[in-house]
């Protein structure tokens, strides 16, 4: 037995499944978990010393890599003043203003502990403010553990949704109604019946947690003019795609300006760090200016926001989305080129340092067209890329990351990683 296997038998004994968040548990693809000791720029090391190539990258907010030495001395800088205060602090501030300066519609920000934290802070402040129930989801779009976000598709597009999760009160998941991504006509038919019921419809602007699936032409803005005419709010959900897709995020890459924004991931630099912003008046419904209740004891925790402060900083640099896209781009043009080149039904995308990869001809725009890839092949180029130093991430429904720390020689290695498992599958 190798470390990371005892490692694996001993966290079973204390920890459900042995792991704190399932995807980590490698059921989806089989085999024994790798325990992470260390991380550095692209790379990381497990408990038996192998060293990977990283497109996990903490599930998508090291934009930097591993262990940045500007974000590792912000934290170090702050920790020594206090870990926690339970008190505002002038970091907050920082934060906030930086926030509502880069990312479009944002006039207030409340920051969070964590994504998840965010959407249902942001959802509930929806309903506060229209006086409304029920909300508007997308089949495949994941937007945190919340109840009423747990929630999947009736038998019918137009049945109210069904408990996907035990614990989840079908009379919860009756207020919410799910559709399929990208999927215009639906959208009109939903507000056509439900409109005047609706208090926001939350979406991912590109969707992440089932691979990654690209918005089509024109879905977006047909949600926000749907939203606009039935007086419901519309919140993107950008907890990954802001500052992994652009600058601005989603909003700034499609010119669709959301009501209500939730952000985390890239923002807290690796830390544990969300928020949600949006429009003045609807901001200031949240106490203790106006009814709807929301708090923290460690929202904006110091040493979480240094480090997403430094994170900020940084990729503001000139041309850095720019050479980050060009990068990932690289990296699905070598898979692709390396699986077809072996006969294997392959393609991949890239949006800003976010990428896909499917075992099917053409990338997928909803849900159905997902869940048709070829799960079992991609199980097996995972292990055999693994075996390889290819650290990818460990399920056929979840994007990839790539960061500034990337270079175009960890690319190359990547992809004679990849043409030699495509060979041997």
């Amino acid at each position: 037995m190798n470390r990371n296997e005892a490692l694996f038998a001993r966290a079973q004994r204390v920890i459900p499944g042995g792991v704190n968040s399932p995807v980590r548990a490698f059921r989806a693809v089989g085999g024994t978990p790798r325990f992470i000791v260390r991380g550095r720029g692209s790379r990381i090391w497990d408990a038996d010393g192998r060293e990977y190539l990283d497109y996990v990258g903490s599930w998508g907010p090291l934009v930097l890599g591993h262990a940045d030495p500007d974000v590792v001395a912000a934290v170090h800088r702050t920790a020594e003043c206090g870990l926690s205060f339970g008190a505002p602090t002038e970091l907050e501030a920082e934060m906030a203003e930086l926030l509502v300066r880069l990312i479009p519609g944002l006039d207030l920000v409340r920051l969070v502990s964590s994504g998840t934290e965010a959407t249902m802070s942001a959802l509930r402040l929806a309903r506060g403010f229209t006086g409304r129930s029920r909300i508007l989801k997308f089949e495949g779009c994941y937007h945190g553990h919340a109840d009423s976000l747990l929630v999947k598709a009736g038998s019918g597009a137009l049945t109210l949704g069904l408990p996907d999760s035990a614990g989840v009160p079908p009379e919860t998941a009756a207020q919410t109604l799910v559709l399929s991504y990208n999927d215009t006509a639906q959208l009109d038919a939903m507000f056509g019946e439900f409109g005047s019921s609706i208090a926001c419809a939350i979406v991912e602007p590109v969707a992440g947690n089932m691979n990654l699936v690209a918005p089509r032409a024109g879905f977006l803005q047909r949600l926000r003019e749907l939203c606009t005419r039935h007086g419901a709010l519309l919140i993107f959900d950008e907890v990954m795609t802001g500052f992994r897709v652009a600058l601005g995020g989603a909003q700034a890459l499609y010119g669709v300006q959301a009501d209500l924004v939730t952000l985390g991931k890239v923002i807290g630099g690796g830390m544990p760090v969300g928020a949600f912003g949006g429009r003045r008046e609807i901001m200031e419904k949240i106490a203790p200016l106006g009814p709807v209740y929301q708090a923290g004891t460690l929202s904006g925790n110091p040493v979480a926001v240094a480090a997403g402060l430094a994170t900020l900083k940084k990729v503001q640099a000139t041309g850095f989305y720019d050479s980050l896209a060009a990068t990932t781009r690289s990296l699905c043009e070598g898979l692709t080129g390396a699986a077809r080149k072996h006969g294997i039904p392959f393609s991949a995308q890239a949006i800003g340092g976010m990428f896909g990869m499917y075992f099917r001809e053409e990338p997928p725009s909803t849900y159905a067209e997902v869940m048709h890839c070829d799960k079992q092949a991609f199980n097996r180029f995972f292990h055999a890329v693994l075996e390889r130093g290819i650290y990818f991430a460990p399920s056929a429904y979840e994007a990839g990351f790539a960061s500034a720390a990337h270079s175009m020689a960890d690319v190359a290695a990547t992809i004679a990683a990849a043409d030699d498992a495509f060979g041997s599958l």
